[in-house]
């Protein structure tokens, strides 16, 4: 033929890995190794029919004949090979190719994760596969050794009769349950499909059966239904709000925490969409994320959460929204969670509006400061002048003048020092009647005629501790604002109350604590304030008044007031209908110090002349000055001092003692308190009266609550000044002061 053997034969061959097996040995052959195959071939095997060979099948393929092909080296002879194909009979062909396919079909049978088995009529099994020889805890060898047979597995009771390739007891079903017992006495329960096979006879041959490990089965269930009523338990008490939402965002699933947010009571109804959960401005913003997840295969991370209101806008919710799954076919189903920032807003606005009035309240206390000691000067000064100048004389009247603006500029200053919580207040146990009844009088005359004013006094009103001076600052704010909403005239109306809180009142972030209360309501039927702004009356330089017709400090000084005093206020309002601003202050119980003061208190002197040694420390000359001259024509001996370190060498070259040191609070190098501490080593029992325009408690936390010390607020007048120091060089040395009233958290240093 021209072509070598192995490519001939090989080309009548359509095996692939006989193909390769006969190339191999053609290789071996040349190399002087016999070898031999068994391959199927076509026929025509030389180009031509071959004998008595079909050419091709019933089917019209190329008939295929099974031949033994054997390769012989013939040495010595230029390397030739003698092939020799001889053709086999098909049976052991056949008889090889069932034999694999039974073996493939048993390690098939062997691997599956149900039971199979065979027995014969006896009972005795045949075969038994991997799984249920597992199960029944018993090797599949020792099963198929004929020592035990069928009935020995089955717990489940049978008739006598029952043959023993019967599982079921009544020889006509052909599944069903039973309960099988495995090699450690255990039973368990079984589904059993059975198919019979019988001989000629109609004996039984053997069974194919299939089990089934219902326990197992009834194990995963209860675990799938145990997880399941996990993730709905989960899913429902989340603390979080959950929809399960499709592309079009109807919410097909829902649970308890996302209805309260939403306020629906019961179950959401079917085909509720999202967007008609939340406010207008929030529909925008879900649907613009919704479409930005559906866009995204995969998981979109660190997308920020969407901002909207719920529950007709009363609550604020971060919205995060996720796709269910993460397969390609998934994009139709969406989960939103719903976090509720009510309380984190609130209280992210109680932390600006308080970082706003520790700036300003900084800003306003050093201003005080500084104010505060030109108007000591200013109104010393003109105490001085008064002291020659009398009534009917000429200069008597413009010194009144000076004096008068001097006190008004200091009640300007005050009220920054109320807004900002920094002022010093002087509590006393007080009635709220008798205040409201001093003050109705001046009300009628600040708000005019066309107003009418109302007082409705409650009985019994428990007594309150506050300064009488800033309460009555309070209720005349609130006036003044009343009369300016109602410019056409109108009704403001002061009704006092005992009330009696049970639990925690929570309003506009603020928390109000049980207990017993008197209660100021003031109402006007002014022309109201709108929704928007109810929520920043309270703030400093705000207001809604026009431009020039207020400063803005009114309402935010009332704040102030209020709660440095321990008290609460809150406002409603309705814009043309009125204004309702209500006061919470709590009854004071007095202590037992605190009764014992009251009945050992006398009335104090008129007489503010003195003697004793006091040394005078003031690093601004104008307040020295005063202070100096007033204490000197009161009939003391004063030494004078401008910084810590100038009275530290008075007090070195001074051999006589020492009866009053009053001092600044703010000095350059040593200020007061450092003064003090450092007089103290020597002088332990030194009387110490502090004057600043600062709040007390600025420097009562850096000293000794009882180490005896004293405290004058500026601006202060000569009478004032004098009487301060005649009350504390008639107290034995050392006493304390009592306590004064001030908020710490929001005083400035110094």
């Amino acid at each position: 033929t021209g072509r070598p053997a192995p490519e001939l034969i090989a080309a009548r061959c359509d095996d692939e890995g006989a193909r390769q097996a006969l190339a191999q040995i053609a290789q071996e052959a040349q190399s002087g190794r016999a070898g031999a195959i068994d391959l199927p071939l076509k026929s025509g095997f030389w180009g031509r029919e071959s004998g008595g060979g079909r050419l091709w099948d019933s089917l019209g393929r190329p008939a295929v004949h099974w031949c033994h092909v054997a390769a012989m080296p013939l040495g010595g002879r230029d390397g030739a090979v003698l092939w020799r194909i001889d053709e086999i009979e098909i049976e052991p062909a056949l008889a090889r190719a069932m034999q694999a396919e039974q073996e493939r079909l048993v390690e098939l049978l062997g691997d599956t994760p149900v039971g199979v088995y065979s027995v014969d009529g006896d009972g005795r099994f045949l075969f038994v596969n991997r799984a249920l020889a597992e199960w029944l805890e018993m090797p599949a060898e020792e099963l198929t050794s004929g020592a035990v047979s069928l009935h020995d597995v089955i717990a489940s009771p049978l008739p006598p009769h029952c043959e023993p390739s019967d599982p079921f007891g009544d020889g006509a079903t052909l599944s069903g349950e039973v309960m099988l017992r495995n090699g450690s006495g255990r039973s368990f329960e079984a589904f059993v499909t059975q198919d019979v096979i019988r001989d000629a006879a109609g004996g039984v041959a053997r069974t194919r059966s299939v089990v089934r490990h219902l326990s197992r089965e009834h194990d995963l269930a209860e675990a799938l239904a145990q997880s399941e009523r996990r993730f709905e338990r989960f899913f429902q008490e989340a603390p979080i709000g959950i929809a399960l939402i499709d592309a079009r965002g109807v919410v097909t699933e829902s649970n308890d925490a996302l209805r309260e947010l939403a306020g629906i009571a019961g179950e959401m109804a079917p085909g509720t969409s999202l967007f008609d959960l939340v406010d207008e401005e929030g529909r925008a913003a879900l649907s613009a994320a919704l479409d930005e997840v559906a866009a995204v295969q995969g998981t979109v991370r660190d997308r920020p959460p969407v901002e909207v209101h719920l529950g007709g806008g009363e609550r604020v919710c971060a919205v995060v929204i996720t796709r269910m799954g993460l397969a390609p076919d998934a994009g139709s189903g969406f989960i939103a969670h719903f976090i509720d920032t009510t309380e984190q807003k609130s209280l992210e606005a109680q932390f600006a509006q308080s970082q706003k009035m520790q700036a300003v309240g900084q800003l306003a206390g050093g201003i005080a400061h500084d104010f505060n000691n030109l108007l000591t000067a200013m109104i010393g000064f003109s105490d001085l002048l008064l002291l020659r100048h009398r009534p009917g004389d000429q200069s008597f009247a413009d010194i009144m003048q000076i004096k008068q603006n001097a006190n008004r500029a200091a009640n300007l200053v005050r009220q920054l020092l109320a807004f900002s919580r920094q002022q010093t207040l002087r509590p006393r146990v007080l009635d709220v009647t008798d205040i409201l009844a001093e003050l109705s009088h001046l009300l009628r005359r600040l708000i005019g005629e066309n107003i009418e004013l109302k007082m409705i006094h409650g009985r019994d009103l428990g007594p309150v501790k506050a300064d009488q001076g800033q309460l009555e600052q309070v209720i005349i704010n609130l006036a003044v604002n009343s009369r300016d909403a109602m410019p056409e005239g109108g009704q403001l109306t002061i009704q006092t109350d005992n009330l009696t809180v049970d639990h925690e009142v929570k309003r506009k972030g603020e928390v109000m604590p049980p207990g017993d209360y008197t209660r100021v309501v003031v109402t006007d039927t002014g022309h109201g304030i709108s929704a928007e702004n109810i929520d920043r009356i309270f703030e400093p330089f705000f207001s809604t008044k026009e431009v020039g017709a207020g400063t803005g400090l009114g309402l935010s000084t009332v704040y102030g007031i209020v709660k440095q005093s321990g008290g609460f206020i809150f406002a409603e309002s309705e814009v043309d209908v009125g204004t309702t601003f209500a006061i919470y202050l709590p009854h004071h119980v007095p202590s037992e110090a605190e009764a014992t003061a009251g009945e050992a208190a006398v009335e104090e002197s008129r007489d503010l002349s003195g003697i004793g040694t006091i040394l005078l420390v003031e690093d601004e000359d104008g307040v020295r000055a005063f202070s100096a001259r007033a204490l000197r024509n009161k009939g003391y001996e004063v030494l004078e001092a401008r910084s810590g370190e100038a009275a530290l060498e008075v007090l070195a070259d001074q051999a006589k003692p020492i009866d009053l040191l009053v001092t600044d609070v703010v000095m350059p190098k040593i200020d007061g308190p450092t003064l003090v501490r450092q007089v103290r080593e020597e002088r332990p029992t030194l009387k110490v009266i502090f004057i600043s325009g600062y709040t007390e408690d600025a420097f009562r936390k850096r000293l000794d609550q009882d180490a005896g010390i004293h405290f004058l607020p500026k601006p202060f007048s000569l009478k004032q000044l004098a009487g301060k120091v005649k009350e504390v060089m008639r107290e034995p040395a050392g006493a304390p002061e009592p306590p004064v009233a001030a908020d710490a958290g929001q005083a400035s240093a110094g």
